[in-house]
């Protein structure tokens, strides 16, 4: 760097040092003192008010200075401050480093609370937020050293040209940082539409609340990216030809993709298919609990899940057992001797069926004399349910150990298998008749 550039900047520095030394120094403490005050009742007073307890929260936090409000209302308190003093003719050094500390204490705030709500679960969200981080601290200390106009003016000066587009790595950092506040402003707007959308949501409104929740989301990803671009410098024409050749592998290399991709879209918008559904496909059945833009998830009563990819749920055969009514027809077959009174075993297997309380009272269960078996007469019982997430078999088996005491109780033979015997006689004369040597 040139001398004639280091004198002024080692001339500000100096100037700066003593306005550190200079009584008003003390009237600037007491009004950032002042301002960290208000700003502290104004956030405390809105959280209490606006019953804001979530931990989740990009604005308030899980304490009171820990969310993004914080840092901004005492940056704009801070401005009024800076203003004020500059009226009554203060010489400003306190404010000249705590505007730059804001500034810096907002962004990252803003950047690590965004990421930690719109990716909760991601691994990679840590490095994103220690790198916002150091760049926001970077960009204070080079503000408040006076050195970040020569430096920008430095990079300014290192350029190439791409195609009919000059570059340089000051428009590549300001595109970059253009993009990763936008595409932050995305994630913040569709992750508060999100949860507002789904806080109260059941069902097929849960689907079709995530799918307008996943189409805003890339929408405003994308417009973030364009516009990151555009602030770089790229021509987006020159993207066309780009986009013809995405367009080309999405239709060779990338078609089961792209159309698992496209079925999540149509399932649901046309919510065939909902959250909450219990279905069956490929002889797995089991309660959706979530709707991905490129697979579904199938959670059967027995705890295991099934990731299915969106096409197949489009191109295969699917029974929604809940898409136009929860309830469910469920049955078990029970036998009984002959001489069994047939009128006593339909009212004994008729209350047996009702002793469950999740066996609906309407439709009643229902008993039939279904066939008659090798062994005895075959009763089949069969009732509703509304609840099939909870599992049925645990209540099949309350159903028939009820069965089984009230058969007992009453007397009512449950027949072993039965087989009989002929014996076809035998000529007089046939070896095969006489009895075998040392036989009893």
């Amino acid at each position: 760097m040139a001398a004639g550039v280091q004198t002024p900047m080692i001339k500000d520095l100096g100037q700066w040092m003593e306005a550190f030394l200079a009584p008003t120094v003390l009237i600037e403490l007491g009004s950032l003192a002042v301002c960290v005050l208000l700003a502290w009742l104004l956030v405390s007073g809105l959280r209490r008010g606006l019953g804001q307890a979530d931990g989740r929260s990009i604005f308030f936090g899980r304490r009171v200075v820990d969310g993004a409000l914080f840092p901004l209302a005492l940056l704009g308190l801070g401005y009024v401050a800076r203003t004020l003093l500059i009226a009554q003719g203060v010489g400003l050094a306190v404010f000249k480093v705590a505007i730059p500390v804001l500034v810096s204490l907002v962004a990252i705030r803003i950047g690590v609370k965004v990421l930690q709500v719109a990716f909760p679960q991601s691994a990679w969200v840590r490095p994103i937020e220690r790198t916002i981080s150091w760049i926001a601290w970077l960009g204070m200390v080079l503000w408040v050293t006076g050195l970040l106009p020569l430096v920008l003016q430095e990079l300014d000066e290192i350029r190439w040209k791409v195609g009919g587009s000059t570059l340089s790595v000051r428009t590549m950092i300001e595109g970059a940082l253009t993009a990763g506040a936008v595409l932050l402003a995305a994630l913040w707007i569709s992750s508060a539409i999100e949860a507002r959308l789904l806080r109260s949501a059941t069902g097929g409104e849960l689907s079709l609340r995530k799918a307008v929740a996943n189409a805003m989301r890339a929408g405003l990803m994308f417009v973030g990216l364009i516009v990151g671009m555009s602030a770089v410098g790229i021509d987006l024409t020159a993207l066309s030809v780009l986009g013809g050749a995405v367009g080309v592998g999405i239709g060779f290399g990338l078609q089961k993709l792209a159309a698992n991709y496209v079925s999540g879209f149509v399932i649901l918008a046309e919510r065939s298919m909902r959250i909450g559904d219990n279905v069956r496909i490929d002889n797995f059945e089991g309660r959706i609990t979530d709707i991905n833009a490129r697979y579904t998830v199938i959670r059967s009563p027995a705890g295991r899940e099934s990731i299915v990819p969106n096409e197949m749920l489009i191109t295969s055969r699917v029974e929604n057992l809940s898409l136009a009514d929860p309830r469910v027809w469920l049955s078990t077959v029970v036998s009984v001797s002959y001489d069994s009174d047939v009128d006593l075993v339909t009212r004994l297997l008729s209350e047996a069926a009702l002793a469950s309380p999740r066996v609906l009272r309407d439709p009643a269960p229902g008993v039939a004399l279904s066939a008659f078996g090798a062994d005895g007469l075959e009763f089949t019982v069969g009732f509703w349910i509304a609840d099939p997430e909870n599992g049925t078999l645990g209540l099949r088996s309350d159903i028939n150990r009820a069965i089984l005491a009230a058969l007992r109780a009453h007397g009512v033979e449950i027949p072993y298998p039965q087989r009989v015997l002929h014996m076809a006689p035998r000529p007089a004369g046939d070896p095969h008749t006489a009895p075998l040597e040392g036989a009893r």
